[in-house]
C-alpha cells in the first residue's frame, strides 16, 4: 500500500477553488464584489455556525461556484463534486445510478448531505442518493472536507457536503438550457429569479433524462447482468420566496422536489421454485421533498437570532416484480442566537430537535429516532489569529447522549502566507438497516465514533492560490457485516451472519490543490491522496483509491472559451477484486452568440476509456453533448 505522506506532492501544487472576489450570503445569496482585489473576503457557512470568512477557517472547505458549475464539463452533481472538491465517489453504474460521496476516505454514510441546510437521505440506508438532485437546480455548493459533528450531529466524520438553491435578487433574470447528447440524453431547464419591495423570489424546474448503458458487465460475480440499457429520467422543481419586513429581518419559504426513476440489473428468487430470474425491469423510483421555513434578524448591534422549521421525506420503492420501500420522514426544529462578545469574539448558543421515522416493506413496524441537541460556540478573530471551538452535546432515543467537539485555529503569517490546525471528534449513528433489518440488524450496536485531527497552509498572491492540508482521524466500532453466527445475538434469524461493531480504521492522507490565471489562461489542479486501513486486517478499504488527481484548463479568445478537464483515479479494492485505474479526459467549447445567448460542445470521456465505478458495473464511454443557453436580466 501506498503511504500518501510519502508521495511526491509539489509537482501537484494547486490553488483554492474559491471564487475570487464573490461574497456569498448565509442564504446562499451573491453579493457584490469587495474593494480589496488583494485579499477577497470570500463568506461561507458550512465550516462554521455563522458565516465566516474562508481566510478565517481553521476547516478545510470548499466552495464551488455557480459560474463553474455552468462551464464544468461534469455530468451531475457527483461528478461535480469530485472533479472540484476532490471527493471520491461510490456508485453503481453510470449517470441515474445510486452514489455516495467517500470523504477522506469514509463511507459514503459518514458523509452527511443539506440542501439549504436541510439534511436529505435515507434513514434505513444511511446516506444521500446524489444522482436525485440536478446541476441545474444549484447556486453553489459547499464542501467541508473533515470532522463536522460539532456542527451537524451523527454522521458527519468525513465531512459534510451542503447544496444551496438560487435566490432571487434586485431585478427579474430568466435562465434557460436545452441539451441533448448520446446516449439518448437530454437536459431541458428554466428558472426566473428576482426581487420587488420586500419580496424575493426564484423558482426553477427541469427534466433529464437518457437510456444509457448496462449497468452490469456480462459475467458478473452475481450473474445478475441484463443485456438491456439502464437508463434513468429526473424531474426536479424548486422554489425560494423570500419577505423582508423590516431592515435586518427576513423571512423565507424554500420547497424542494425530485423524482428519480432509474432502471438497474438485479435478481428475483420468487416462488415455486425459487430459481434466479434477471430477467425483469428493476427499477428505482426516488422522491425526494423539502419544505423549510426559516426567520433570521438581528436583534441589536451585538446580536443576531435565527430559527428554522423543516420537514424532508426521501421515499424509494426498490426492485422488479416485486418492490421493496424505504421512506424516511425527518422534522427539524432549531433555533440559534450570536452574540458579538467584543475581544472574545462571537458566542453562539443552538438547539435542535429532530425527529425522525422510517417505514420500510420489510420492517415488522415502523422505526424511530428523536434526537435533541444543544450546542456553544466560539468564533473569534484578532490582528493575524483566528479561533474556533465547539461543544455539541446530542441526546437520542436510541443510541443515548453522545458529546462531540472541535477546536482549531489559524494564524496569518504574511500577506501571502497562513496555517490553520484543526481537532474534532465525531460519531456516525447506526442506520435503521443496521438497527432493524431483519436477519440483520442488531438493536445494540454502538455508535462510531472517531478522533480528527489536521494541519493546512494556504498561499495566495495576486492570481494564484496554493492550498495544502495533511489530516489522520482513527475511528473505531465500525459498523460492518458479521458473516459468522456465533458471534451474533442467539436468534434462529441470524443464521447467516448479523450487522456488528466490527474493527478500527485509521484514515490519512493529504490534500493538495491549486489555481492560477494568467491572462486568459486559467490552470487549476487537485490531487488527493488516501490512506484508508482497516487496522484489524491492515487491508484498504473498499472502493477507496489511494490516489485522485485532477488537473483543467480554460482558455478565453474573444467569444470562445475552450477547456479541458483529466481526471486520474487509483486502482481501489471491491468485492476481493482491484479496480484499476482510470484516466479520463473531457473536452469542451463555449460561444457567446450575444450578451444573453450561449452555445456550448462538451466531449466527455474523450478517449473512450472503460469505466469501472465498482464491481461488475460500468459507466459511460464517449459521450457528446450541444447545450443552447439563455440567460437573462437587468
Amino acid at each position: 500500500m501506498i503511504n500518501p505522506f510519502r508521495r511526491q506532492l509539489l509537482p501537484f501544487a494547486a490553488v483554492c477553488l474559491a471564487a475570487a472576489g464573490t461574497c456569498w450570503t448565509p442564504n446562499g445569496a451573491s453579493a457584490q464584489s469587495l474593494p480589496t482585489p488583494q485579499m477577497p473576503q470570500v463568506m461561507v457557512v458550512t465550516g462554521s455556525h455563522e458565516p465566516v470568512s474562508l481566510d478565517r477557517l481553521a476547516a478545510d472547505v470548499v466552495l464551488i461556484d455557480r459560474a463553474t458549475i455552468e462551464t464544468t464539463t461534469a455530468d451531475s452533481v457527483a461528478d461535480l463534486l469530485r472533479r472540484e472538491a476532490g471527493v471520491q465517489i461510490s456508485r453503481n453504474g453510470g449517470p441515474g445510478q445510486s452514489s455516495g460521496a467517500l470523504l477522506r476516505g469514509a463511507a459514503s454514510v459518514n458523509t452527511v448531505v443539506l440542501v439549504d441546510g436541510v439534511r436529505i437521505g435515507s434513514a434505513t440506508l444511511g446516506f444521500a442518493q446524489l444522482d436525485a438532485l440536478s446541476p441545474t437546480q444549484v447556486d453553489h455548493i459547499e464542501v467541508l472536507r473533515g470532522p463536522g459533528s460539532s456542527l451537524f450531529g451523527a454522521d458527519a466524520v468525513g465531512g459534510v457536503v451542503q447544496i444551496f438553491t438560487r435566490r432571487g435578487s434586485h431585478g427579474a433574470h430568466l435562465d434557460a438550457q436545452a441539451a441533448v447528447g448520446g446516449y439518448g440524453s437530454s437536459d431541458v431547464s428554466a428558472a426566473l429569479s428576482g426581487a420587488a419591495g420586500p419580496w424575493d423570489y426564484a423558482v426553477s424546474a427541469g427534466r433529464e433524462r437518457s437510456r444509457g448503458v448496462s449497468a452490469l458487465r456480462p459475467g458478473d460475480t452475481f450473474g445478475n447482468y441484463n443485456p438491456d440499457t439502464d437508463g434513468y429520467g429526473l424531474t426536479t422543481a424548486q422554489a425560494r420566496i423570500g419577505l423582508t419586513p423590516s431592515p435586518g429581518h427576513r423571512i423565507g419559504l424554500t420547497l424542494l422536489a425530485s423524482r428519480l426513476n432509474a432502471q438497474y440489473d438485479g435478481a428475483e428468487y420468487l416462488p415455486p421454485d425459487f430459481l434466479q430470474d434477471p430477467t425483469p425491469d428493476f427499477r428505482n423510483r426516488l422522491t425526494t421533498n423539502v419544505a423549510t421555513l426559516d426567520w433570521r434578524g438581528v436583534l441589536g448591534p451585538a446580536l443576531t437570532a435565527s430559527a428554522r422549521v423543516a420537514h424532508s421525506v426521501d421515499d424509494l420503492h426498490s426492485g422488479g416484480s416485486v418492490v421493496e420501500r424505504f421512506r424516511t420522514v425527518r422534522d427539524r426544529m432549531t433555533a440559534q442566537i450570536a452574540w458579538q462578545a467584543g475581544a472574545v469574539g462571537e458566542v453562539i448558543g443552538a438547539v435542535e430537535h429532530v425527529q425522525e421515522s422510517a417505514r420500510a416493506s420489510s420492517f415488522s413496524s415502523d422505526a424511530g429516532r428523536r434526537t435533541n441537541s444543544i450546542v456553544v460556540a466560539l468564533e473569534g478573530t484578532a490582528g493575524g489569529w483566528s479561533w474556533q471551538a465547539d461543544l455539541r452535546h446530542d441526546d437520542s432515543s436510541d443510541v443515548g447522549g453522545v458529546g462531540t467537539a472541535r477546536l482549531g485555529g489559524s494564524l496569518r503569517l504574511s500577506p501571502q502566507w497562513r496555517l490553520r490546525a484543526l481537532a474534532g471528534t465525531t460519531f456516525r449513528a447506526p442506520s435503521f438497516n443496521d438497527l432493524y433489518y431483519p436477519g440483520y440488524g442488531v438493536a445494540t450496536l454502538r455508535p462510531e465514533r472517531g478522533r480528527s485531527v489536521e494541519v493546512g497552509v494556504n498561499w495566495r498572491e495576486g492570481p494564484s492560490e496554493v492550498a495544502a492540508t495533511l489530516y489522520r482521524n482513527r475511528v473505531r466500532d465500525l459498523i460492518g457485516y458479521e458473516s459468522d453466527p456465533a458471534a451474533c445475538p442467539a436468534d434462529p434469524s441470524y443464521s447467516f451472519g448479523c450487522a456488528r461493531n466490527l474493527s478500527r480504521a485509521r484514515l490519512q492522507g493529504a490534500t493538495l490543490s491549486g489555481h492560477h490565471q494568467a491572462g486568459a489562461l486559467g490552470l487549476r489542479a487537485q490531487l488527493d491522496l488516501v490512506d484508508a486501513t482497516d487496522e484489524a486486517t491492515g487491508h484498504r478499504l473498499a472502493r477507496r483509491a489511494a490516489h485522485q488527481g485532477s488537473l483543467s484548463t480554460d482558455w478565453t479568445a474573444g467569444r470562445w472559451t475552450f477547456g479541458a478537464s483529466l481526471l486520474r483515479i487509483g486502482s481501489r479494492p471491491d468485492g476481493g477484486a482491484q479496480l484499476p485505474a482510470e484516466t479520463t479526459l473531457d473536452l469542451s467549447a463555449l460561444w457567446r452568440l450575444s450578451t444573453r445567448w450561449q452555445l456550448q460542445a462538451k466531449l466527455l470521456n474523450a478517449t473512450d476509456t472503460d469505466v469501472q465505478p465498482a464491481l461488475d458495473y460500468q459507466g459511460l464511454g464517449r459521450q457528446a453533448w450541444l447545450m443552447l443557453r439563455y440567460q437573462g436580466g437587468p
